[in-house]
């Protein structure tokens, strides 16, 4: 099979997409023909070694839809021929965390495409408890784009922050993957929701998909300007998952007794934090990550009924997978970057 993969960590220069050998699949496995793959920040931070993988060369990737097209002797939910969705966290089932149903706490807890080779190929092979089935009402690229930001973003507000309709909700970086499922998330909930992007076409997406209010982080501070505008209360969740460049605004702009949550910081891992700010206000600051199998059955049912619609910047085959890796780090366009087969990509659908 053709796979995309790296022998060292670097620049987008590293990528390759060539013959790899194809997967076998082990008795509770299942082999899924890829027909889309989507990506995520992570597979930049991967590839740059950050973390390393279990070995090289590595597959990155961690969503994909496809069809089934084998299934190991123990798997009975999957037959060739179905349509399936990965989803990509793998948990032990064993640990005290496991048992209590809180999967992605497990202390065994890996992702495919970071920890172990991923799903950036022709085929994979994929535990059978890591797959749902994809209804025929929804396509692949759609069906791709959606697990790993969907299920953090669902994770982070309604299991974590407890979201509530009455609840003002604002969303940093509202134009990538994680950021537009949440302004969809909690506009969906009936929260007021402000927003955050760099440039009035993607702070026009976010409009689109459910934002409120809007705030163009390039031109003012978007503390000042929500505290402002909310004669000096600021709003009861932060979703902050900018990291150190945000960090300091978000305790900032956030209402006395409310919630900061992170699932990441692409902008460093280290901010200061002015402790008086939190105890003071008495802020709740959340960690989370990834989602439970239930979870992601809950978020993803919504993705496949058109309660929420992902959104794609660019369909692209998987030998521009360097091209896809830098339309991540510059951050253009709104939304998630999926790559498909060069085998499968039809230029005229995937424009």
């Amino acid at each position: 099979m053709k796979a995309v993969f790296y022998d060292e960590h670097g620049s987008t220069d590293v990528l390759q997409y060539d013959e790899f050998p194809d997967p076998e699949i082990d008795d509770d496995e299942v082999l899924v023909a890829v027909k889309a793959g989507g990506l995520n920040h992570l597979d930049v931070w991967t590839r740059k070694g950050m973390p390393s993988p279990e070995e090289l060369p590595h597959v990155p990737g961690s969503d994909a839809a496809g069809v089934v097209e084998a299934v190991g002797d123990d798997v009975t939910r999957f037959e060739a021929g179905d349509r399936v969705v990965v989803d990509p966290g793998l948990y032990c089932g064993e640990c005290e965390f496991c048992r209590k149903g809180e999967e992605s706490l497990c202390v065994d807890y890996k992702m495919m495409g970071e920890h172990v080779r991923g799903v950036h190929s022709e085929y994979a092979a994929v535990p059978e408890t890591n797959l749902l089935h994809l209804p025929e009402t929804v396509d692949f690229v759609t069906a791709a784009s959606a697990p790993l930001v969907f299920q953090t973003a669902w994770r982070m507000l309604t299991t974590r922050a407890e979201i509530q309709q009455s609840d003002s909700v604002l969303v940093l970086g509202a134009s990538g993957g994680v950021g537009h499922a949440c302004v969809q998330i909690a506009a969906n909930e009936g929260c007021e929701v402000w927003a955050t992007a760099s440039s009035e076409e993607k702070l026009e997406h976010a409009e689109a998909c459910g934002a409120d209010h809007l705030v163009n982080y390039a031109e003012e501070n978007f503390a000042d300007a929500i505290k402002s505008e909310t004669d000096g209360r600021g709003v009861d969740v932060v979703v902050d998952h900018v990291g150190e460049a945000t960090w300091d605004d978000s305790l900032s702009v956030a209402a006395r007794g409310g919630t900061v949550v992170t699932c990441g910081a692409t902008s460093g891992i280290s901010p200061e934090t002015n402790i008086p700010k939190l105890f003071w206000k008495q802020l709740d600051v959340l960690g989370s990550t990834m989602g439970t199998p239930g979870e992601m059955d809950d978020v993803m049912a919504k993705v496949f009924d058109g309660t929420f619609e992902p959104r794609v910047r660019a369909v692209l085959p998987m030998s521009e997978m360097a091209r896809a890796h830098e339309m991540l780090e510059e951050r253009e366009g709104f939304g998630s970057v999926v790559v498909v087969p060069d085998a499968e990509y039809d230029p005229d659908a995937h424009e």
